[in-house]
């Protein structure tokens, strides 16, 4: 499935937050997207996934992994311990959701 492909369905919110965080990530380095009819991947050159971002009824789920828990109110569920990372979901209702800490977070996931 293509980027474009993947825009034609859904919520028309779903572009801006997607931009708001891919032209993030790019400006840390390589990013492979893949989307997927249940939301977009977002991966390391070697196919290691680092975030994803799924559509929701009200929002855009963000996830990444950290090596730490996150004790925020944007944290919108409980961090999930796994293999030693600590999987964590913000919800973004627009791209302006996408503040500075959220930001500090991805960046976090992507550097790993």
């Amino acid at each position: 499935m293509t980027l474009a492909e993947y825009f034609s369905v859904g919520p028309e919110r779903e572009r801006p937050i997607f931009d708001a965080v891919h032209a993030h990530v790019e400006s840390l380095g390589p990013v492979h997207v893949e989307p997927l009819s249940v939301g977009i991947f977002l991966k390391h050159e070697d196919g290691a996934k680092f975030a994803e971002l799924r559509p929701m009824q009200r929002w855009v789920a963000l996830s990444f992994a950290l090596r730490r828990t996150v004790d925020h109110r944007q944290i919108s569920r409980k961090p999930i311990a796994y293999s030693g990372l600590y999987y964590h979901v913000v919800n973004l209702r627009s791209a302006a959701d996408f503040d500075e800490e959220v930001r500090g977070w991805l960046t976090e996931a992507y550097l790993g």
